[in-house]
């Protein structure tokens, strides 16, 4: 692992610094980035994907557990500096480094060109593109089935709320489609080159099958978007025109909650409710009913 003093001396070494428009926080905190790599809770054998590795601090941490990690950096004056430190510790056998931006990355056939199992992504994320990372992970990453990540606290929180919590919201019904959240520590912005203004949160999801199979995600969002647009107001208001009663009542939700009390399996049989015509079979119920 490195330490906030050789995270520095290879900045300088290398002319470099941080860059703020890629969200750019090194971590320095060996602590830190071990208790990532255990709560990952991978070893020899094991498959892990990271995503922004920056200098390499828990790129070495996970590859010290045995794991085999593909580590994916899309800033290509990092890549070269990337490989140098993990050749330096000696575990360049056991860690691959793939220039390419994760929001455009061939998911699948990065994975299953190189491993036909189960995958973990493992990672610090950049603040500002946490969210779409982890939600597109999700859905084209089939092949990850845990997901460890370092985000900002609020975000992580919004991620893992559940039903009747405060920051439950539309990216959180999304998460709960593919997995369950949960937010595992805090992490303070001392352990980071340069300091961040937040705290950190490390946010683990680990994926489920859906909670339908003839409803899918897209049509269950568009009903969550569409409520959560004015959280305050009940159902039968905010999706009127969308839904009708018998709708609410075969779906067995009161047209009178709001839109945080509903968890992804209500949200699913409202969206298969309407999906399907009246008189029909009921919706099925899926996981969490």
């Amino acid at each position: 692992m490195l330490r906030e003093a050789e995270v520095r001396a290879v900045l300088r070494r290398h002319g470099l610094d941080p860059r703020r428009s890629l969200g750019q926080n090194f971590v320095v905190d060996p602590p830190t980035v071990e208790r990532i790599a255990a709560t990952a809770r991978v070893g020899p054998g094991d498959h892990v994907v990271e995503v922004g590795p920056g200098l390499g601090s828990l790129t070495l941490a996970l590859a010290d557990t045995g794991a085999s990690v593909v580590a994916v950096e899309k800033d290509r004056t990092l890549v070269p500096v990337l490989r140098d430190v993990l050749a330096e510790r000696a575990v360049g056998d056991r860690v691959e480094v793939v220039e390419a931006d994760a929001l455009e990355l061939d998911w699948p056939s990065l994975l299953a060109s190189r491993w036909d199992g189960a995958w973990s992504l493992v990672a610090n994320l950049p603040y500002n593109v946490a969210v779409p990372i982890v939600l597109r992970a999700l859905e084209h990453a089939t092949q990850v089935q845990r997901l460890v990540v370092m985000v900002q606290r609020e975000v992580a929180d919004r991620l893992a709320a559940g039903p009747g919590g405060r920051v439950v919201g539309a990216p959180s019904i999304r998460v709960a489609w593919y997995g369950h959240a949960e937010v595992a520590f805090t992490v303070p912005p001392e352990v980071f080159v340069p300091r961040p203004r937040v705290e950190s949160a490390v946010l683990v999801i680990t994926r489920r099958e859906p909670p339908s199979g003839s409803v899918g995600v897209d049509e269950v969002m568009r009903l969550v978007e569409v409520a959560y647009r004015q959280r305050r107001k009940m159902l039968r208001s905010t999706l009127s025109g969308l839904v009708g009663a018998d709708a609410f009542d075969r779906a067995g939700v009161a047209p009178t909650a709001r839109p945080e009390e509903l968890d992804v399996a209500a949200w699913t049989r409202l969206a298969g409710a309407v999906a399907q015509p009246s008189g029909a079979a009921a919706p099925e119920r899926g996981a969490g009913s």
